[in-house]
């Protein structure tokens, strides 16, 4: 039997019908894995009770798709990618399949393709349950089933925010990727890295000293330092950096803000100074500073680096390389 292709050897199969005859294409979907073949999942008693369903109802067969002996997601199944490429195509009408475990591993993945199915004007049909939404009455047992869904989601989701809570509520980091200056222990508290505090108070200092962080982002990356994630530094990342009141031992997460002292790593007199000079710009008539000779040099060459990489691409050369200005 075809598998994923044109069905043309069935006796079942019909030519188009003739006069105003509509002709509804349908493509069978079948799977299964070698743990569930002693359960009568085999593909061959799927796909005959799909093709019965379908000439029961005079549907042409234009398609079957069989997945077996997979065990990845919806999503990476080969030939359940191929159908949804075919059904955007709007190769066939609906697509058949013999019982909901087999054709999605959940209420919200069925949810989620039948609505994306919806705009291409295909139909989802269950053989052995009431889920067919080619007529009035499958659609409307189908949005239960959507609502049902739904309900899931946010259960999911309320459980979720509940372990986020029970985590912050213990002043536990939510994320695997906690600050400059910090790691996390196996109970998921942060504990203070020293190599990387000391990093943070020189960037703090840096930024009193020359009140631009742009000008802390130039000198860091001249030294080698890197951040966190081991990039370079920019004025945004600084930002992040001068503006973080953790430092300061302030636990502000999910909307709980309490003050924790064994996460701090500055001095409060030298964190709010920071921030003055962070939030000078706002007030009514203050201007920036001109950039400094130095960050004008090293902004010229970062520029034309790109620029010179570009022209290499394009097989160009000749232009001024470093050194020529």
């Amino acid at each position: 039997m075809s598998k994923g292709r044109t069905v043309k050897e069935r006796n079942e199969y019909k030519k188009a019908g003739d006069g105003n005859d509509i002709i509804i294409f349908a493509a069978i979907y079948a799977r299964t894995s070698s743990p569930n073949q002693k359960f009568n999942y085999s593909i061959k008693e799927q796909i005959n009770q799909c093709w019965k369903y379908c000439s029961e109802r005079n549907w042409v067969v234009r398609y079957v798709f069989v997945d077996e002996c997979q065990s990845a997601k919806d999503v990476e199944r080969l030939k359940f990618k191929m159908m949804l490429e075919r059904a955007k195509e709007k190769e066939f009408n609906v697509i058949v399949f013999w019982k909901l475990d087999r054709f999605c591993r959940s209420l919200v993945d069925l949810v989620n393709i039948e609505r994306m199915l919806r705009k291409w004007e295909v139909g989802l049909c269950s053989v052995t349950e009431f889920i067919d939404t080619t007529t009035p009455v499958g659609r409307f047992n189908f949005r239960n089933l959507a609502s049902v869904a739904e309900l899931e989601r946010e259960l999911i989701g309320e459980r979720a925010r509940l372990g986020l809570y029970a985590l912050i509520r213990e002043h536990k980091w939510p994320n695997p990727h906690p600050p400059l200056g910090y790691d996390k222990n196996q109970e998921g508290k942060l504990i203070i890295n020293p190599g990387e505090a000391e990093v943070v108070r020189r960037i703090f200092a840096m930024y009193l000293q020359h009140k631009s962080m742009d000008q802390v982002a130039f000198l860091l990356n001249k030294e080698g330092i890197p951040t966190k994630k081991g990039k370079e530094w920019t004025a945004r990342a600084v930002k992040d950096i001068i503006a973080n009141e953790l430092y300061v031992g302030n636990y502000n997460v999910a909307g709980l803000n309490e003050k924790v002292d064994e996460y701090r790593i500055l001095d409060d007199q030298i964190f709010y100074r920071a921030q003055e000079v962070r939030l000078r710009f706002n007030k009514k008539g203050a201007k920036k500073p001109s950039m400094s000779p130095n960050r004008k040099v090293a902004k010229v060459e970062k520029i034309l680096k790109k620029y010179r990489e570009a022209l290499r691409g394009f097989g160009i050369s000749g232009m001024m390389e470093e050194g020529d200005y």
